[in-house]
């Protein structure tokens, strides 16, 4: 029997792979039933999940942080939402994946979220990626590329580390202009003199 590859991960919503990123280190692994799961039949899509994630953007953006939002799914079910909070609570630890994963965690009484997704407005840092990788996501699906601090493919690909031992499949890409978009006006506002509009 041949040796078993891990689910890379890194991929755009359309299938191709992430850039920087070699293409033959990836499988696409987009649905349920790839995963060795039924696919939930009127299943919300990714697009829908990401939406939502957007809103907790916003309310983050509206705080005066920076507006990262994210949700967490288990079997077509919102379990938890989070959004970037580390100037309000005084925690460097406060992006909006880790709220999201410790509220999953609290309301699934399990620190193993083996069978849920996250979808995150940007892409994961390396604290948020590991804490993802710990925490035993299925998939993490994010909006936007963070050519900065991406771990995901545009700095690092931790979720394609074969080292690790746990994967996650990583699509990038899903409503990313919408992500990207409110990333822009935030740090536009913040740059623009006080009294121009």
């Amino acid at each position: 029997m041949p040796p078993i590859t891990p689910v890379s991960t890194s991929v755009e919503a359309d299938g191709s792979p992430a850039p920087s990123v070699s293409p033959d280190a990836h499988r696409v692994v987009v649905s349920g039933a790839e995963l060795g799961r039924p696919a939930f039949r009127g299943a919300r899509s990714d697009a829908h999940w990401m939406a939502l994630a957007l809103e907790r953007a916003r309310e983050a953006g509206d705080r005066g942080e920076v507006p990262v939002g994210a949700v967490v799914v288990r079997e077509g079910v919102l379990v938890a939402a989070g959004s970037n909070c580390p100037i309000g609570t005084s925690d460097p630890s406060g992006h909006a994946e880790i709220v999201a994963l410790r509220a999953a965690g609290r309301a699934l009484g399990n620190y193993r979220l083996t069978d849920c997704n996250i979808f995150v407005t940007l892409e994961p840092c390396a604290m948020c990626a590991g804490a993802l990788l710990q925490a035993r996501f299925s998939r993490v699906v994010f909006g936007a590329r963070d050519p900065k601090t991406g771990a995901a493919g545009s700095v690092i690909d931790l979720f394609a580390e074969p080292r690790l031992n746990h994967h996650a499949v990583c699509i990038g890409g899903v409503l990313a202009e919408e992500s990207a978009a409110l990333l822009r006006e935030f740090f536009a506002a913040r740059r623009r003199p006080k009294g121009v509009a």
